[in-house]
């Protein structure tokens, strides 16, 4: 089978692809589904940000992109959590990571199933001393749950780029409790300014915090050359393939993973912000990586860098 992404020489192979899934997935990238309406309201900020009719317009400011954003109705979502245990034994996810900020869903699932919801942290560094201070009571909160810090500066009123001083005191505050950072690079879908996470921002960032562990997300599209440069210079710089369909993987990422980054690259869907996992994983056996890349891309880079333990998929739920 000739892989689907244009320009890289390997062939896929499914029956790698089929192996490595059923060791189970760790996927770095949960929303949590919810109705249109609640959808809807979540991206609010980005439509305060954003000038132009159409984005007000959007119900996901970046549905322009996206192809069959996952949508449901009232009745659907009664019980998220139990639609997304679904969806995890489905396609053998074993761990998803989701915002311990985003909803007394996400909270309910990173408490009642740690094993298989991860926690992750959003702050604000607009506010200073005081999002030190939400990371210090997360962590008293949620222990060894809490996987992760996360920073949109992109999305945020004012915006924050990578390398500005507001950060500074939340990459040393990720490396005294020995979390990562999750951050992102590259063009955004929405349509507000792009310079806050332009790749080359994370050279400086990077240089001056050695310790810190950072994983990009949302691709780093259009400079992916570049990302593989900081990449392979930086050990504690990771890539993940969130927001990306797999028959969209940039050549460069999916070259660089079968050579000297298949410790690098992690796996990272959209769901349920962009796309639907079904479509995610109809895709994926047709990437081009070698046999020995698909572990680590699917499980093993992510348990590494999020100190998270492997365990296999939950039991689909009953009814």
């Amino acid at each position: 089978v000739s892989g689907s992404v244009a320009g890289v020489s390997n062939e896929a192979d499914p029956a790698a692809f089929d192996a490595a899934q059923r060791g189970g997935v760790i996927d770095t990238f949960l929303a949590m589904p919810d109705t249109r309406e609640k959808q809807a309201a979540k991206y609010d900020r980005i439509r305060a940000l954003a000038k132009d009719e159409g984005t007000q317009a959007m119900e996901m400011p970046a549905e322009y992109m996206f192809k069959g954003v996952p949508q449901y109705a009232d009745d659907e979502v009664e019980d998220p959590v139990q639609v997304v245990l679904g969806e995890m034994a489905k396609h053998r996810i074993s761990t998803f990571v989701v915002g311990v900020h985003e909803n007394e869903h996400s909270r309910r699932a990173v408490r009642e199933l740690p094993q298989h919801f991860a926690g992750m942290l959003n702050v604000d560094p607009n506010e200073g001393i005081g999002a030190l201070r939400t990371i210090d009571a997360a962590v008293e909160e949620w222990g060894d749950s809490l996987k992760a810090v996360h920073v949109w500066g992109t999305g945020l009123i004012p915006q924050v780029p990578l390398d500005d001083k507001r950060m500074w005191p939340i990459y040393a505050k990720c490396i005294e409790i020995d979390r990562p950072i999750i951050v992102y690079a590259g063009v955004p879908g929405p349509r507000i300014p792009m310079a806050p996470q332009l790749p080359i921002l994370l050279d400086e960032v990077c240089w001056f915090w050695p310790d810190l562990r950072i994983v990009v997300r949302h691709g780093a599209d259009p400079w992916t050359e570049l990302m593989v440069k900081l990449l392979l210079k930086y050990p504690g710089l990771h890539y993940s393939t969130s927001a990306f369909a797999p028959k969209y993987y940039p050549e460069d990422i999916v070259r660089f993973a079968n050579s000297r980054g298949a410790d690098k690259v992690i796996y990272a869907g959209y769901y349920a912000s962009g796309l639907t996992l079904d479509r995610i994983f109809s895709e994926l056996p047709a990437v081009p990586f070698k046999a020995d890349v698909w572990p680590r891309f699917l499980r093993e880079n992510a348990a590494r860098v999020f100190g998270i333990e492997p365990v296999a998929p939950p039991e689909a739920p009953a009814g």
